[in-house]
């Protein structure tokens, strides 16, 4: 059996409120933004900070826990779409910075809103072979760099974040037993939730630097809205089959945290309560990658999982992509003091 050993977050204290965003575009109202959006105020990270370093303070903060000691960790999993650097990978750098031995291995890994689960579906593949034994997986995300100030569809959705979680072989203390994932793509959809500038192919259509080169990051609603109404409902179904569990048995269904809308939508098509599929993104916005991980930290810090809670997690978007996981919590469901 392959377990979460630990998981630990960070979310930068600035958070900036959509009236900010009103301000600056005139005709935006706030309270129709909030009540579309399910997001009041996104957190930014500061200038000055990459994904890298939210992911670092994430990883701190889970062997600051105790969980594990870091010459035990043996792989690294980066997850981002806003690598510090072209080359070299995120990851050295990280494993490096966080002191992690030299015979760890270290992969950046790019996929967006399903990396979480797509990292948790390849940490365990590792250890389950036996070719690793104990992996670092930090999800970490700073899409708020990627909006136009001016887009109504992504700069009042995206905010900043990271979560750092340990997969390992290791039950003592654990915090859950992983079991299956399904997942997939369809890159026909590529095109629908992008960022085309300052990559390789943005510079052979451009000619080179310049304002078209510049990351922007462009979401075509309707369609990743439609993508999702049609994959998830279906996946989650498989996934319950293949764990041989019934769909009354999955106490908590954890969805990526996209937006107010998509998540009341899908609530209303798998016929799930508010208390079962949590809305939980008021004050952070949709950190992406991040916003599983910092989801089931928020909630397991509330004292809503108990010993024996069967749990999925559903990550869908960027690729497009999925991967939907399923949990089996281990710990005792009580309430842990929330960190600054």
């Amino acid at each position: 059996m392959v377990y979460l050993g630990a998981l630990a977050c960070h979310v930068p204290d600035h958070r900036e409120d959509v009236s900010a965003l009103c301000d600056e575009n005139p005709g935006w109202n706030a309270e129709t933004i909030v009540r579309k959006t399910g997001i009041r105020r996104r957190a930014l990270a500061r200038p000055e900070e990459t994904a890298a370093d939210l992911g670092y303070f994430a990883a701190e903060r889970l062997f600051a826990s105790g969980a594990i000691e870091r010459p035990a960790i043996d792989g690294l999993i980066f997850n981002s779409h806003s690598p510090d650097y072209w080359m070299p990978a995120t990851a050295c750098l990280l494993q490096h910075r966080l002191g992690l031995p030299t015979t760890c291995a270290a992969l950046d890994l790019a996929l967006g809103c399903s990396g979480f689960t797509y990292s948790l579906w390849l940490a365990k593949s590792l250890v389950e072979s036996g070719a690793r034994r104990n992996v670092l997986v930090i999800s970490a995300e700073t899409f708020s760099r990627f909006c136009d100030r001016s887009d109504l569809s992504t700069v009042t959705l995206f905010g900043d974040g990271a979560g750092a979680a340990l997969v390992t072989r290791e039950p003592s203390g654990a915090l859950a037993r992983i079991g299956g994932t399904v997942l997939g793509t369809d890159g026909a959809g590529a095109e629908h939730l992008i960022v085309k500038g300052g990559a390789a192919r943005s510079a052979t259509q451009a000619g080179g630097e310049g304002e078209s080169s510049r990351p922007r990051v462009w979401m075509n609603g309707p369609e990743v809205f439609s993508f999702t109404i049609a994959t998830v409902r279906n996946c989650l179904q498989e996934l319950v089959a293949r764990e041989e569990i019934r769909w009354d048995e999955v106490r908590h269904f954890l969805l990526h945290q996209a937006s107010g809308f998509m998540l009341d939508k899908l609530r209303t098509q798998l016929g799930l309560t508010e208390q079962q599929c949590p809305i939980d993104m008021e004050d952070v916005g949709n950190t992406a990658n991040a916003s599983l991980p910092i989801l089931i930290d928020r909630l397991r810090r509330r004292g809503r999982f108990r010993s024996g809670d069967h749990m999925v997690l559903a990550g869908f978007g960027v690729g497009l992509s999925w991967a939907m996981t399923h949990l089996e919590w281990l710990e005792n469901g009580e309430s842990v003091p929330e960190r600054e």
